[in-house]
C-alpha cells in the first residue's frame, strides 16, 4: 500500500436535486423533490431524488407515476443540464483551490490528489474545508472519501451520505469494507456480483482471500484487479488531463413507443445535432456512425456504417443514421429508444487535407465541394451563436413539430450521454 499519497474522492449528494434546491431554496429546501425526464406526461424516469424523497420511498429509475404513488406530495422537476454544468464547474474550481491534480469522473464527482497540499493542512482538514466551502458558497452538500488510493477514496465517499467524511486506510479497511456485500464494491456490477455469489463469494472480505483462479474463472482478467483493490492495492494516479474521446454518442428513450415516421425523423435529427455539436467542441470528426434501436420488449439492435470521409456535420450523421434505420427496421414496428454514436475519431485538421480538389475534378464534384464548404461555414456560425447565447438560440426547422417544439422536448422520457470517457466540457461520465 502506498503510504505517501493522500487522495480525496468528492461525491456531490443528490446533485441534480441539490442544484435546484440551491437555485430556489424557498421553493424546494426540506421538501421531497425528484428530477425526471418528462414530468408533464408522467412517463418520465426519476433521474435523482432528494433525501427527503428517498425517505418516502422514491428511487432512481422509478417512473414519475410510481414515484408519485410512493410520495403523493413529491415535487417533480424537469432536468436542467445547463444549470448542472454551471454548478459543476464551480464545484471543480473550488476543489482546484487546494490542488491542480483534479480528475473529473462525472458531472458530480472527482478525485483530488492533495499529497503536495500540506500548506492547507492534512488530508482530513482539506476535506473538511472543501465540504464547508461547497456548502457555504454553493449551498451544495457532498460526501468525501479520504484515503491513500483511489479505490479506498471512492469507497469512503460511498459509505456514508449525505454530508459525511470517511477515511479509509491500512488500519481500518478490513473492518470497514470486508464485511460489506460484494455488490457494494466499486467495480462490481450486478451480473458480476451474481456470478460471485454462485461461487460462494458474498462479501468483499471473501473476494479479498478467494483463490485467484476462482476469480479469474468468474471475472476474467478483472478478477486479479478486484482482489488487489479489496486488499488495498491500487496504484492508479489521479489524472487531471482530459483524454481524447474514443466515441461520442447520445440516446433518448421516447415517452410513447413511436411508429410515426415524422417523430422518428425529428428525434434522429435532434440526436445527430447533439452528437455533431459535441464532436465539433472536441475538434473531432468520425468515420463510423452507429445507430441503436430498442423496442418495448427491450430488444436492442446496433447497426453501423463507415464513411469514406470523416465528418462532424449534423447533416452527414443524420443521413447515415436514416439510411441505417430504413435498411434495418420495419417502418411500422414501434421504437422505444433511439441512439446515435460516432467513432473512429480523427482531428478535424486531418479531414481538411482530404477535402483538396484535384485539377481534373468534374463540375459536379466542385459543386458538391462548394456546397459542403458553405455548410461547414454555416455550422461554424451557428456553433458560435449557440456558444454565446445558448443551445436553443438556433434550432433547425426540421426539428420542430407544428407547435414549434423540438422532438426531444415533446417526446423524451429521459436522455443519457454515451461516451467512452465522459469528459463532456469538463469530464467523463459529463453522465448526462
Amino acid at each position: 500500500m502506498d503510504r505517501e499519497r493522500q487522495i480525496l474522492h468528492i461525491d456531490m449528494n443528490a446533485f441534480y436535486a441539490s442544484c435546484h434546491v440551491a437555485q430556489s431554496p424557498d421553493r424546494y429546501r426540506g421538501k421531497p423533490i425528484a428530477v425526471a425526464g418528462n414530468p408533464e406526461t408522467r412517463h418520465g424516469i426519476v433521474v435523482t431524488a432528494s433525501y427527503e424523497a428517498r425517505a418516502r420511498g422514491v428511487r432512481t429509475t422509478m417512473t414519475v407515476a410510481e414515484a408519485m404513488r410512493a410520495c403523493p406530495e413529491l415535487l417533480v422537476i424537469r432536468p436542467d443540464f445547463p444549470l448542472y454544468r454551471t454548478f459543476a464547474r464551480q464545484v471543480f474550481d473550488i476543489v482546484r483551490r487546494f490542488t491542480p491534480a483534479v480528475e473529473i469522473v462525472s458531472i458530480d464527482e472527482c478525485y483530488a490528489d492533495v499529497t503536495g497540499s500540506g500548506q492547507f493542512g492534512d488530508a482530513m482538514e482539506i476535506a473538511r474545508r472543501i465540504q464547508s466551502i461547497l456548502r457555504a458558497e454553493l449551498q451544495l452538500p457532498c460526501s468525501i472519501g479520504v484515503a491513500t488510493n483511489k479505490f479506498f477514496a471512492k469507497m469512503g465517499s460511498d459509505l456514508r451520505k449525505p454530508m459525511a467524511i470517511t477515511r479509509i486506510d491500512e488500519a481500518n479497511y478490513q473492518s470497514l469494507l470486508w464485511p460489506l456485500p460484494v455488490s457494494a464494491m466499486y467495480g462490481v456490477g450486478r451480473r458480476t456480483a451474481l456470478a460471485l455469489y454462485k461461487t460462494g463469494i458474498r462479501t468483499i472480505g471473501d473476494l479479498a482471500v478467494a483463490p485467484l483462479e476462482v476469480l479469474e474463472r468468474t471475472c476474467g482478467s478483472r478478477g486479479a484487479v478486484l482482489q488487489q483493490h479489496a486488499n488495498g492495492l491500487d496504484e492508479r494516479p489521479v489524472v487531471s488531463e482530459r483524454p481524447s474521446p474514443k466515441s461520442v454518442g447520445h440516446s433518448v428513450t421516447l415517452a410513447v413507443d413511436a411508429t410515426d415516421q415524422e417523430i422518428i425523423r425529428r428525434t434522429l435529427l435532434q440526436l445527430a445535432d447533439q452528437v455533431g455539436r459535441r464532436l465539433r467542441k472536441y475538434g473531432k470528426a468520425g468515420r463510423v456512425v452507429t445507430l441503436t434501436i430498442r423496442d418495448k420488449f427491450m430488444h436492442t439492435i446496433s447497426r453501423q456504417s463507415k464513411r469514406a470521409l470523416a465528418s462532424s456535420l449534423t447533416e452527414d450523421i443524420y443521413g447515415d443514421a436514416m439510411a441505417l434505420l430504413n435498411a434495418n427496421w420495419p417502418e411500422q414496428k414501434p421504437i422505444r429508444l433511439l441512439g446515435i454514436s460516432v467513432s473512429e475519431l480523427v482531428d478535424v485538421n486531418e479531414v481538411d487535407i482530404t477535402w483538396q480538389l484535384g485539377l481534373f475534378d468534374s463540375p459536379r464534384d466542385r459543386a458538391a465541394f462548394d456546397k459542403r464548404l458553405r455548410l461547414q461555414k454555416l455550422t461554424e456560425v451557428t456553433d458560435s451563436l449557440r456558444n454565446r447565447f445558448g443551445e436553443h438560440v438556433v434550432v433547425r426547422g426540421r426539428m420542430l413539430d407544428h407547435d414549434g417544439r423540438a422532438a426531444e422536448d415533446q417526446r423524451a422520457r429521459g436522455t443519457s450521454l454515451q461516451t467512452d470517457n465522459l469528459h463532456e466540457e469538463e469530464s467523463n461520465r459529463w453522465k448526462s
